[in-house]
């Protein structure tokens, strides 16, 4: 396992500094949530993006511009509707005449997406469309208007809120679609110390301070410091059982498994789990990637990735129960994983 160097014990300092101060900032507005924080600070320096869900009124849309203001990055907030158009976010040509020429030329409008942090607020209210739209600039990081492509800005992190409760008028998001989202966090409902606090702080003359901690540079060179982070062997025959053990039919894969999902995660989801493990790592004051960090991560990393079937659902079994069997029921310790007889099947496929 590689040495940090001097330069690079200063800048895992300078991430952990950075991590806390952004910590101590969000709290100054929002009240409790706490996971909900550290996925989406973890989802930054990951370099990916995260889907939160959660009824209406619990800071969902308030967490994201929070966070925005304690970035010294652009900000844009788009509020999807059944209405929006994929120009709407990605922007136009339009022809405008040349003062020199006198002849009509094509010139681009850039659109919201023009931003290093993009809220889509209720991401599930705009037609399949404008979602592959915006699926297009998640993962390829480029919007593409008529013939010409155009590069977003770096950084780039689309943070995306989902009401569970409203089907009237909405669009579910495709599995393609929320397999770019690094995380999907559920945001919950406040305990009833943090609801009063909430209560007291939002109906009287409390003020929000929040600074600016990270500008679009240093969150660039803390990016690169997670992928420097490594990993041993072991961690990631883990992360990969983990993630096999999800896909129906495959060897390896539990019973309850075939009989109770439709289908499993790809293989983005190993690779958000390592990210994920090494930033979680760095954060904690450590410069190795741990079984822990990879179980603290599997939830948000997977439910959305794998699907129950109509037979599980009517018996109230939901992904996040699948995957919590599957880290219980998956050995963690070093060796116990290839001993495994029927695990042992996965790495030899």
């Amino acid at each position: 396992m590689a040495d940090f160097s001097k330069s690079m014990e200063d800048q895992i300092s300078r991430l952990n500094q950075a991590y806390d101060e952004l910590r101590e900032q969000m709290g100054k507005v929002i009240v409790g949530q706490q996971d909900v924080i550290e996925h989406l600070l973890i989802a930054l320096f990951s370099r990916g993006h995260c889907l939160l869900e959660g009824v209406p009124g619990l800071a969902k849309t308030l967490m994201i511009s929070t966070l925005s203001r304690c970035l010294s990055m652009t900000f844009a907030r788009i509020q999807f509707t059944p209405d929006l158009m994929p120009a709407d976010i990605t922007g136009t040509d339009v022809l405008q005449v040349n003062q020199a020429t006198g002849q009509r030329e094509p010139r681009f409008i850039a659109g919201p997406l023009f931003h290093n942090v993009i809220l889509a607020d209720e991401i599930n209210r705009t037609p399949p469309k404008t979602q592959a739209a915006l699926l297009e600039a998640m993962q390829e990081r480029q919007v593409t208007v008529g013939q010409s492509r155009h590069i977003l800005p770096n950084p780039f992190f689309v943070l995306a809120t989902q009401n569970p409760i409203e089907q009237e008028g909405t669009y579910a998001l495709p599995e393609a679609q929320q397999d770019r989202f690094m995380f999907k966090v559920f945001v919950r409902y406040p305990s009833f110390a943090e609801e009063r606090q909430v209560a007291l702080q939002t109906t009287s003359l409390h003020g929000d301070d929040v600074r600016p901690v990270l500008s679009g540079d240093e969150i660039l060179e803390l990016q690169h410091i997670v992928r420097q982070v490594p990993v041993s062997d072991h961690v990631v025959d883990y992360a990969l059982a983990l993630v096999r053990q999800t896909r129906v039919g495959e060897p390896g894969a539990p019973e309850f498994v075939n009989e109770q999902l439709s289908w499993g995660a790809g293989p983005r989801a190993v690779q958000f789990l390592l990210l994920g493990g090494k930033t979680r790592a760095l954060l904690n004051g450590r410069t190795h990637v741990s079984i822990e960090d990879i179980q603290s991560l599997a939830s948000p990393v997977l439910r959305h990735r794998v699907v129950v079937n109509f037979s599980a659902e009517s018996e109230g079994v939901t992904s996040d129960k699948i995957v919590e069997r599957l880290v219980h029921e998956t050995p963690a310790r070093e060796g116990e994983l290839q001993r495994d007889p029927r695990l042992a099947r996965i790495f030899a496929a």
